[in-house]
């Protein structure tokens, strides 16, 4: 096994870590079944991980990183406030259609952790980090357009992450492709209509 730096190490036992619990779930995804999809051994994940706490934080950090990604890559100005909005959620709807199994697994994490004494906070970190991400959109798309918010950023930023949860575990439930497009044009309007 070729040596690799620790932060790469863990990089790629969390990636393992996501498939597994994706294909698996996560009550299943041993620390075993996680070393052998990362092909090393499960004294290396012990050197990584000091425990399933960490594991399942950095796991909860890098879906969110993934979708956050695709949001930012695709959040640049365009004609108008109502087409750069529709871009990002267009690129999150095509990361949820893409990879389904990764966000199905975002909502097995948070009822795990509610329900794992002593893993609570990871279901808080968990929305902690979808506020920050979309506070971070925000200001990224304010630094680059001349917005002025009717409400307060914290408030927007939390408001999406409401929707975008929302939107996210009814598509998984439902699978209703033919409605998104009216739902996606509706949020945009709304979302709009909040900046000045």
């Amino acid at each position: 096994m070729a040596r690799m730096p620790s932060a790469q190490r863990r990089e790629q036992l969390t990636e393992a870590a996501i498939r597994t619990m994706a294909r698996d779930g996560v009550a299943k995804a041993t620390t075993r079944a996680i070393a052998a999809e990362a092909g090393v051994s499960l004294s290396v994940f012990h050197y990584c991980f000091e425990s399933k706490q960490a594991l399942i934080e950095s796991v909860i950090t890098t879906l969110t990183d993934h979708s956050v990604t695709v949001v930012r890559e695709a959040l640049r100005p365009r004609a108008t406030l109502e087409e750069t909005v529709r871009a990002g959620f267009a690129a999150y709807w095509a990361h949820v259609r893409d990879r389904p199994d990764e966000h199905m697994l975002t909502y097995e994490l948070t009822q795990y952790a509610l329900r794992e004494p002593g893993f609570e906070h990871l279901a808080r970190r968990q929305y902690e980090l979808y506020g920050t991400a979309y506070t971070e959109l925000i200001e990224h798309l304010r630094g680059s357009s001349d917005l002025r918010l009717r409400v307060s950023v914290s408030v927007l930023a939390r408001y999406l992450a409401a929707v975008t949860d929302g939107l996210t575990l009814n598509y998984l439930v439902l699978g209703d492709e033919s409605a998104w497009n009216d739902i996606l044009d509706t949020v945009t309007a709304h979302i709009a209509g909040l900046v000045a």
